[in-house]
């Protein structure tokens, strides 16, 4: 038995044994909304040779989103803003692309981030993307420790970025990676405590499949926990970090879109992967196997 499969199934049986005299007592309520599949891709993932060609490629598969990187965003708004007019594709969420560190033990380091990412904020808000998606700090990143880290997010950077993200009509959007990557925010349940503690509409917080693979014991229980804080969601393989197919039976989403549905989650769930084959191909199978994968969910 996969090591995910057991401790999910461990999981249910320790919670069916205390929920025994009362069967029905841990109902998850129906979503005020049902939740919908909007399919993104990021822009280095969308196939074709130019900003159009991609947005083409969109617009007959299905794809509604779009998700730029972060860099030099502000100098590309009337860029993205004329090639989207007319368009059913949307700006989805914007991937990084900011200078500094978050959560840097450098004051110095933090300040240059908290700048560097309200520029694209404000970039963002005028595109209508959903936010700006933040790491706090990779793995070698900073010296500080996880309570010294959380309290510094939590009580500087977060708050000041949130307001600016409010301001701007956008969010700010707490990424979990695996343990590979970062020591500090690895699951979805940890985004979405820093989200309560911090308590401002501006902060949000995302869910990645890749990162979930090796982090979470349920996809499902996963993006439960991120409720009303959940506003993004990044695809890849389970096994490779392409697109999702190319590693077959493994890329088995359909416990995670549950989840979804469980929240009425509305926003998107943005392509971040390589590509091992056929771009077109591959992706214009990915966007049918999602779509069949919500189905069964």
């Amino acid at each position: 038995m996969q090591r995910r499969e057991f401790f999910k199934l461990s999981a249910m049986a320790g919670l069916a044994t205390v929920l025994a005299p009362a069967a029905n007592a841990f109902q998850i309520p129906d979503p005020a909304k049902k939740a919908v599949l909007n399919i993104s891709f990021q822009e280095g993932v969308a196939y074709g040779n130019s900003l159009n060609e991609k947005l083409d490629f969109c617009e007959a598969n299905g794809v509604v989103g779009l998700e730029p990187g972060g860099g030099g965003l502000a100098k590309r708004v009337d860029e993205f803003k004329k090639a989207l007019s007319g368009r059913k594709v949307k700006i989805s969420a914007i991937c990084a692309g900011f200078s500094g560190v978050p959560m840097s033990d450098d004051p110095k380091v933090r300040r240059q981030a908290i700048d560097s990412i309200k520029e694209i904020v404000t970039a963002a808000g005028e595109l209508g993307s959903t936010g700006v998606i933040m790491v706090p700090a990779f793995n070698g990143q900073t010296k500080l420790g996880n309570q010294e880290g959380r309290k510094i997010m939590v009580e500087e950077v977060l708050p000041e970025l949130g307001e600016h993200a409010v301001k701007c009509g956008t969010h700010v959007i707490l990424e979990p990676l695996n343990r590979g990557e970062a020591y500090f925010l690895r699951q979805v349940e940890d985004g979405a405590a820093i989200c309560k503690d911090v308590n401002n509409p501006g902060v949000a917080l995302m869910g990645d499949f890749w990162h979930m693979t090796w982090e979470e014991t349920s996809d499902f229980a996963a993006f439960v926990s991120g409720a009303k804080w959940l506003w993004h969601v990044h695809m890849a393989s389970r096994k490779k970090r392409r697109i999702p197919g190319e590693d077959g039976d493994a890329d088995n989403y359909i416990d995670g879109f549950r989840g979804l549905k469980a929240i009425g989650y509305q926003h998107y769930v943005s392509f971040e992967c390589g590509c091992g084959g056929d771009r077109k191909t591959l992706l214009e199978n990915a966007c049918k196997l999602l779509r069949e994968q919500w189905e069964q969910a």
